[in-house]
């Protein structure tokens, strides 16, 4: 009678059914595989993808164009329409010079720069802490108040312009920074958004740091922040863009002209003979001049984001 040693016996590979009834059901003769969701499956369906998105795009730049074209105008070329591409007069920097001289362009433009940044620093903090308090702790009436901040996402922003001056007259507010910058804080959407964020980052990392006698505080800050860099960068960037946009509740918010933001401060380019259409739109291009600084800086930030918790399934 013959034994075989064991330690000798080669190993059998385990081998999951899973992958190989992935690649039968998809090299199955006969079957069609799914189309491209993005841009089709065929030749022609991506063409006429990629030249309907062109279209679309040239539709878009073409309000852009305009603008900048307006600009560089006299205010007679910018008001005739027959040469709105190439005006009579040439091209001219009058329209820049005159929205200097008349207007206080650099204090609207620090004014917006401050009230930007500071609703950004404060409203991804406060955003952040939320969502990090929605997905990793556990307390009574969680699921409640999260569906109210999520509810709270339909409610527009316009409806809340009277509670919130109300608000601003009774803490005496009213012609300040804070009146300006506090309410538009207010960002569930964002609460939102870092909450799903924080739900894909995996539980192990957390575990680690409490073994090592971490609490919330200190594995939001040094395990949930610098994990979510990308996210709070895109997060950032849209809520910088929405603050330098804002025009409605600067506009209510505060009467002192040393308070006014760049947006406000365009609508009074105007004289006793209407709008003057090359400075309003010279007032339009130095506007968006930061926003395009700020989004080519961060570009990388925006795309790498979208890439790992939109695009790659997460």
């Amino acid at each position: 009678m013959t034994f075989t040693d064991v330690r000798t016996r080669p190993a059998r590979r385990t081998v999951s059914p899973l992958p190989a009834a992935r690649r039968a059901h998809r090299d199955r003769p006969g079957e069609r595989r799914g189309p491209n969701l993005t841009l089709g499956a065929s030749r022609l369906s991506r063409t006429l993808a990629l030249a309907a998105l062109a279209v679309m795009a040239l539709i878009w730049l073409l309000p852009m164009a305009w603008a900048v074209l307006t600009a560089f105008k006299s205010e007679q070329d910018a008001s005739d329409p027959l040469h709105w591409i190439w005006p009579r007069g040439g091209f001219t920097l009058h329209g820049f010079r005159t929205v200097i001289e008349r207007g206080d362009l650099p204090l609207w433009m620090l004014n917006s720069l401050f009230i930007a940044a500071a609703v950004t620093v404060v409203t991804v903090t406060v955003s952040a802490m939320a969502g990090y308090a929605f997905s990793r702790t556990l307390f009574r009436g969680r699921r409640w108040l999260f569906t109210v901040v999520v509810a709270s996402i339909l409610v527009p922003p316009q409806l809340l312009i009277v509670p919130w001056f109300q608000q601003m007259l009774t803490l005496n507010l009213v012609d300040t920074y804070a009146a300006v910058i506090l309410p538009q804080t207010v960002a569930p959407v964002m609460v939102f958004i870092l909450k799903k964020h924080f739900d894909t980052i995996p539980r192990e990392l957390e575990e680690a740091a409490r073994i090592d006698g971490a609490g919330h505080a200190r594995v939001f800050w040094s395990v949930m922040m610098p994990l979510s860099r990308p996210m709070l960068a895109a997060v950032s960037i849209f809520v910088f863009i929405g603050a330098w946009n804002n025009f409605m509740w600067p506009f209510v918010s505060t009467s002192d002209p040393a308070l006014m933001t760049l947006p406000v401060g365009i609508t009074a380019v105007k004289d006793a003979y209407g709008v003057n259409y090359a400075q309003t739109m010279a007032s339009s291009v130095l506007a968006a001049l930061p926003l395009v600084l700020v989004f080519v800086f961060f570009q990388r930030h925006i795309v790498k984001s979208v890439a790992t918790t939109g695009l790659g399934g997460q």
